[in-house]
């Protein structure tokens, strides 16, 4: 067995169980950081492939940012597992139903999708329309086959992106009694005169000092 092999069995031993913590774990934010390291380990196997772009994109886009605004909404949300639990089972068939076909279209993909199938390889250039050689570059040729063949449902994916994050938004948005908030339309509307109100205070008399009381040398010789 060579490195790469090696490699291979490391990278994907380490992302089933991050893959397997994910859906066992009790607490949500314990979850969120094995899938941290479940795309992390995905990323790894990816290099193996040679998918450089592909492994850097998972790496930066999902691990450095997706993930982090999953780790901030769990706790923002403050999702009371004991109460999530108790509905867990009712649905268990479905999720096995669903678990179990997913694994099996999986090991028929592996098993047999992948024969006669030869490896691919780079080129080392292209030629572009005047006939000059062109360095090849796979995240260009992504480029051109994303935004040409698959714009419509990179479109699609980017509205679902869109209506997550605003529901995220609305989960998060709460209006609660305790909080003090800071109207910004009427502070904005303000006027001096309403800031400082001048009230004339009318002019009194002053009381009539109090008689001043005895020292305490004289307060005793009265009392003797």
């Amino acid at each position: 067995m060579d490195a790469q092999a090696g490699f291979f069995y490391l990278f994907s031993a380490v992302l089933l169980y991050a893959a397997l913590r994910v859906v066992t774990a009790r607490n949500p934010v314990h979850a969120v950081l094995h899938l941290i390291l479940a795309f992390s380990q995905a990323a790894g196997i990816w290099l193996l492939l040679r998918a450089e772009f592909l492994a850097i994109v998972l790496v930066l886009v999902y691990v450095g940012a997706v993930m982090v605004l999953f780790v901030f909404i769990v706790m923002m949300l403050d999702i009371r597992i004991d109460t999530l639990r108790g509905s867990l089972w009712s649905h268990l068939p479905l999720a096995a139903f669903v678990g179990g076909l997913i694994a099996f279209e999986m090991a028929a993909v592996l098993m047999t999708g992948f024969r006669g199938v030869d490896e691919p390889k780079a080129l080392a250039a292209a030629v572009d329309a005047a006939g000059q050689l062109v360095p090849y570059s796979n995240t260009r040729e992504l480029g051109k086959l994303l935004y040409s063949e698959y714009l419509y449902p990179i479109e699609v994916a980017a509205m679902i992106l869109l209506v997550a994050m605003i529901a995220a938004i609305a989960l998060t948005l709460r209006h609660r009694k305790d909080t003090k908030a800071i109207d910004a339309s009427l502070a904005v509307r303000v006027r001096p005169q309403d800031r400082l109100v001048v009230v004339k205070v009318p002019v009194t008399q002053p009381a009539a000092p109090l008689p001043e009381a005895p020292p305490p040398a004289a307060a005793e010789e009265n009392k003797a």
